[in-house]
């Protein structure tokens, strides 16, 4: 008899995403790689912060760590 093999991580989201107490889904933001000299103080300011991924994008993400709440 074969045992039911529990689902994997996907690394690759794990890496990119923070899942809160809560079940919120954080991801940071696009644009704070390179170039930042263009960019005024305010704006790298702003893409430090983490921000919440929409719902539909959670549920996906939510999909592929299957050992999150």
């Amino acid at each position: 008899m074969r045992r039911a093999r529990s689902p994997k991580t996907k690394k690759s989201v794990a890496k990119r995403f923070k899942i809160t107490a809560r079940g919120k889904v954080l991801r940071s933001r696009a644009g704070r790689r390179h170039l930042l000299a263009s960019k005024s103080p305010g704006r790298r300011r702003s893409l430090r912060k983490p921000v919440e991924v929409g719902p539909t994008d959670a549920h996906r993400i939510l999909a592929s760590l299957p050992f999150t709440r």
